[in-house]
């Protein structure tokens, strides 16, 4: 019989320290380590409780009688107004490099499109580095089809601070004031 030699399971709050260990290393091969100011209490904090903000898949690597983490997807839901279904937004997914190549990526995307078909998603969105090439592959070869007619915008904390505290009157010179 051929023993498996990795495992994806569903991520607990006492995975926190690995995950968070794999949110670094992921931040690492994508040269942004300068943009990690999340500390475990974060993670602890918006991924447990009654309605985390996130959920996590974990890739365990079998080595002798242990398993140990390899890699991981972090994901929540948003709505498609237009499907009128959930969607499944696949935040980071990360295997570690001398891992890659072993079929751990797939097998977390699968698990991925398993949960959206029991949650009735009407999609799978994610975003990917446009220097990731490797990751643009893989992601074409199971069938994805990247949105070149969308352009990501984003505030940052300080400029949602600006926004929340600025006049809300509308200019009424604006086409859409």
């Amino acid at each position: 019989m051929v023993q498996q030699t990795f495992r994806i399971r569903c991520g607990t709050p006492t995975d926190v320290p690995e995950i968070f260990r794999l949110v670094k290393a992921l931040a690492e091969y994508e040269r942004l380590q300068h943009e990690v100011t999340a500390t475990l209490e974060d993670y602890r904090k918006f991924g447990s409780g009654p309605a985390p903000h996130f959920q996590t898949l974990l890739a365990e690597w079998r080595e002798n009688q242990a398993y140990r983490a390899v890699g991981f997807a972090l994901y929540f839901f948003t709505f498609s107004t237009f499907l009128g279904k959930p969607t499944l937004y696949l935040e980071d997914l990360f295997v570690e490099p001398a891992y890659r190549g072993r079929g751990i990526g797939k097998a977390l995307l699968k698990e991925l499109a398993q949960i959206a078909l029991r949650k009735d998603c009407g999609r799978m969105e994610w975003a990917v580095l446009n220097w990731n090439t490797p990751a643009i592959e893989f992601y074409k070869s199971l069938g994805a089809i990247p949105q070149s007619e969308w352009t990501v915008y984003r505030l940052t904390r300080k400029t949602i601070q600006k926004l929340a505290q600025s006049d809300a009157t509308l200019n009424p010179h604006h086409p859409k004031g």
